[in-house]
Parts: C-alpha cells; structure tokens; sequence
C-alpha cells in the first residue's frame, strides 16, 4: 500500500485526533476569536462556491472557483485551518498544521490528480492552464459555470459550517474554564 493510500486513509481519524490536541494546545482570547472568525467565513466560502461546482466523479469541474484553482476545496479548508490556527494563538498549532498538510493532504491532492487524469482525458490542458492549489486569477480559463444549491446539499458543505460553529463553541467554553 502506497503512502498516498494511507494518506486518504488515515486523514479523516488523525483530523480527529488533532482536534483534541487543538484544543488542548488552545490560547484563544475574544479578540483572536474574533479577527480569525473573518478568515475561517472566508475559508466557509471558498468550500461552500467549490462544493456548489462539482459532480464529484461525473464530470471534471472547471468553472467558478475551479477556473482559478484546481482544488478550491483545499484551498478553503486550508483558509479555514489558518483561521483556526490564529484564533488559538499556539505556534504548535501552526507547525502541526503545516506537517498534516505536507503529510497528509499533499499525497492525498496528487492521489486524487492521478485519478482525474485516468477519467478526464480534458485533465492535462485544464491542469497546464489552472494552478494546483493558490489561486490564480489571471488563469485564460472559463470562469463561469451556475452555483447549485442541491450540489452543496447533496455534498453536505453544510457540515464544515456546523464544524467551525462547533470549534468556536469549544474555543469560548476553553476560553470561559481558563478565566475561572
């Protein structure tokens, strides 16, 4: 079994895993909260617009966020993590952030290109054109393509919303236990 496989694995349970030690590791302070509470919406938006363009194993997205990054998905849940990150004021936090990422999400993202490449043959000029993960928004790509509310429904986007509303929650009942 191949690390990428272990990868995709794995990912879901260490998340978990990691929460704990988040929380754990946890400085927050109202004002952090509340300044990384505008990048963790951003990072809500970036998933909910790409969640919104996909018919995940149907058809290769690559109208609206997916003209500017082939993985808006990451992208918003990276947005989100740093959001998080910053809200808890730990620089353990952060390095453990960029390990999981270089670790597990990285062979997961080039897992996941193999499998398009193999299903899409459009693939290979969409990625020669569209950047893998930072945006870019000078990309000569169709930028178009509707939002659908059943497609961010049918994928269930809904939940990241009611994840970071969990966090926050458990951030300001840490912050809450910590003054007393």
């Amino acid at each position: 079994m191949s690390w990428n496989q272990i990868a995709r694995r794995i990912r879901v349970p260490l998340g978990f895993v990691f929460a704990a030690v988040y929380l754990w590791l946890a400085r927050p302070t109202f004002r952090s909260m509340a300044a990384s509470s505008l990048v963790v919406a951003m990072g809500l938006l970036i998933r909910a617009l790409a969640s919104g363009h996909v018919r995940k194993n149907e058809q290769l997205a690559t109208g609206g966020p997916y003209s500017y990054t082939r993985n808006p998905l990451y992208l918003g849940s990276i947005v989100i993590a740093l959001g998080f990150a910053a809200a808890a004021r730990s620089w353990w936090i952060a390095g453990i952030l960029v390990i999981f990422f270089l670790a597990i999400y990285l062979p997961v993202i080039r897992s996941e290109e193999s499998w398009l490449r193999a299903h899409f043959p459009e693939y290979a000029d969409y990625e020669k054109q569209v950047p893998r993960l930072l945006p870019r928004f000078n990309v000569k790509s169709e930028a178009s393509g509707t939002f659908s509310w059943s497609l961010y429904l049918q994928h269930r986007e809904y939940n990241a919303l009611i994840g970071a509303i969990a966090v926050f929650g458990m951030l300001l009942l840490r912050l809450y236990l910590s003054r007393r």
